[in-house]
């Protein structure tokens, strides 16, 4: 009788590990739809955690492109670059305690239709294989008052906080690099009503100030450029400007970063060579930046409409004298 008795437990503490598994599975199956994939849903805070869907928030929606493609990552969570859709199958999944568990979730990516929907092949046309390669991942899920939600994603969460501090950082850089930029070098110029600095980085270095952890100090090597501007209904005039490469050296006391010197590249036949010592092992790369008028022109075009949007400030168009007017917004 007591071995019976034993038997119908076991069976029933079995059925009900098995039935909770399959809840968590079709769970995790229902969480897959709002992986954050090139774009994060609205409706998807309702089934992150707050403090996941907070940092995903940031990073696709609050972060300004300062350069093209500053947050391309974000764009290839599953399905990298385009051309495929992901097909979720979660294959397990462990609960680790009450209130956290993992599922393993295979994605395999189907290419998106080439023709409608229902049609067939055109004579010689090559069919492609509509699969490509299985890959595992993992979703991270949190009981939370009840409701299992996503928590975290292949730990991208992680990257997306690392992601953010060093944007603040170099936010923080930016910002001190624009006002030397406005207050030392625009003041030599023909003013007009707004001062815009376009500001590309070539190359980073940053130390901590020996036996002083609050003190930083940067060397930034930029190819920067700097835009005096007069407002004529929608439309900004560059009134004067020109450019300014070179090397900043800053330092950052109390939280906040200040340039301590600047050395130039000198104009006229001494360009070259200065350019070649200032930017030494960078100079290829400032090259390939500062020669090409369309990488200048992009940069030049969001950061003005960054700058725009925190001031508050409506203009659509920017122009140089003599060139067509340019849309500030694509």
């Amino acid at each position: 009788m007591k071995q019976i008795i034993t038997i119908a437990l076991a069976s029933i503490i079995l059925a009900a590990c098995t039935s909770n598994e399959e809840r968590l599975k079709q769970r995790a199956e229902e969480l897959c739809r709002y992986i954050p994939d090139h774009e994060l849903l609205e409706k998807s805070k309702d089934y992150l955690t707050a403090d996941f869907y907070a940092v995903l928030d940031t990073m696709f929606n609050h972060l300004p492109d300062e350069q093209p493609l500053d947050h391309e990552w974000l764009y290839y969570f599953v399905t990298g670059n385009g051309g495929t859709i992901a097909d979720y199958t979660v294959t397990a999944v462990e609960q680790t305690d009450e209130e956290h568990a993992v599922a393993t979730v295979m994605v395999r990516q189907r290419w998106e239709p080439l023709r409608p929907a229902g049609t067939s092949p055109c004579e010689g046309e090559e069919v492609i294989d509509s699969t490509t390669d299985v890959e595992e991942h993992k979703l991270y899920m949190e009981n939370v008052e009840g409701r299992w939600l996503m928590s975290d994603f292949d730990g991208h969460k992680a990257d997306c906080l690392r992601h953010i501090a060093l944007y603040r950082q170099e936010q923080a850089v930016r910002f001190a690099i624009g006002d030397y930029l406005v207050n030392e070098v625009g003041q030599h110029y023909l003013q007009g009503e707004l001062c815009v600095p376009t500001i590309m980085i070539v190359a980073t270095e940053e130390d901590t100030a020996a036996g002083k952890m609050a003190a930083y100090q940067a060397q930034v090597w930029g190819d920067f450029w700097v835009e005096w501007y007069r407002q004529e209904d929608d439309t900004l005039k560059c009134v004067s400007g020109g450019n300014h490469s070179g090397l900043m050296s800053l330092e950052m006391t109390d939280g906040k970063y200040t340039v301590t010197s600047f050395e130039q590249t000198v104009d006229g036949a001494g360009w070259e060579p200065s350019a070649r010592r200032i930017f030494g092992p960078h100079y290829d790369i400032y090259m390939n930046i500062h020669s090409n008028q369309d990488i200048r022109e992009e940069n030049r075009r969001m950061q003005l409409r960054n700058y725009l949007q925190r001031r508050g400030i409506s203009a659509r168009y920017y122009q140089d004298y003599g060139w067509p007017a340019v849309k500030i917004e694509n």
